[in-house]
């Protein structure tokens, strides 16, 4: 019932925690025809929910522009349209956007395209600008807020993911990003202690935080975001949605996954 389909290989992003890019190469667009033909031959073997996935799907279509990869805009919007009128393709998609790229076309494709999952997924990381540049991640705390911000507006629902204990992340650099979370409300939100990978920048950075502390933040980040999280899901009770029934469980429970 439910598919994935990879629209790139590779990541140029160069995150200083992260070594896919050393182990998969630089980022390289699927040809978009390759990905229409698979989505279309997907739903005619009866797949209802499609996902596009890549290491960042929002550079779909960089590497392939006139302007280059580092001047290119990203295509994905266009795609996904394509890809929603293809017959048979009743949801989709699509996972890992970039703030810095994720603009006004993109979150209008997903809240106006009625078989578009109304769902951004949004892997900030961090919000401190400090931080993020340590992290080299595209972006800064602006592109986040606009994002979430634009999101919002279109009733989106917002899921990321958070690194907390990133070599040299000061207390107020942590209460900075515990500020903006609260304020920011996401429906779903992943978060994980920094662990060093080998061959990483991040790994050889001086200012590596104590285990202890990390967990100490982590504990404090998912208590908060338990509470909003339980906020988000009563918001929800006596509403009627559009869901997909992915199993049955024991004595006849029904497990559905929401079109957000």
């Amino acid at each position: 019932y439910t598919a994935y389909t990879r629209i790139g290989e590779g990541c140029s992003n160069r995150c200083t925690f992260c070594a896919i890019p050393l182990i998969r190469g630089a980022y390289r667009s699927r040809p978009e025809e390759d990905v229409l033909a698979e989505i279309e031959q997907l739903a005619k073997q009866g797949v209802r929910e499609h996902i596009l996935v890549a290491q960042d799907t929002t550079r779909f279509g960089t590497d392939r522009s006139p302007a280059g990869s580092t001047g290119g805009h990203t295509t994905l919007p266009e795609l996904m349209k394509k890809a929603a009128a293809i017959d048979g393709v009743d949801w989709l998609r699509v996972l890992y956007c970039y703030p810095d790229e994720t603009d006004d076309r993109l979150l209008d494709v997903i809240a106006n395209t009625p078989n578009i999952c109304k769902y951004l997924d949004l892997p900030i990381q961090h919000v401190n600008d400090t931080v993020l540049k340590r992290m080299h991640r595209r972006g800064n705390k602006a592109d986040i807020l606009r994002c979430i911000k634009g999101a919002r507006e279109r009733g989106l629902t917002l899921r990321t993911s958070i690194i907390v204990g990133f070599p040299g992340e000061t207390e107020e650099q942590f209460e900075e990003l515990l500020d903006v979370l609260g304020e920011a409300e996401f429906d779903r939100l992943g978060a994980f202690t920094y662990s060093p990978e080998e061959d990483t920048p991040a790994a050889r950075m001086p200012d590596q935080i104590p285990e202890e502390i990390k967990q100490e933040r982590l504990d404090r980040l998912m208590t908060m975001q338990s509470a909003i999280s339980l906020k988000r899901n009563q918001a929800r009770v006596g509403t009627i949605e559009k869901v997909l029934v992915t199993d049955v469980g024991e004595e006849g429970f029904i497990l559905v996954r929401s079109h957000r």
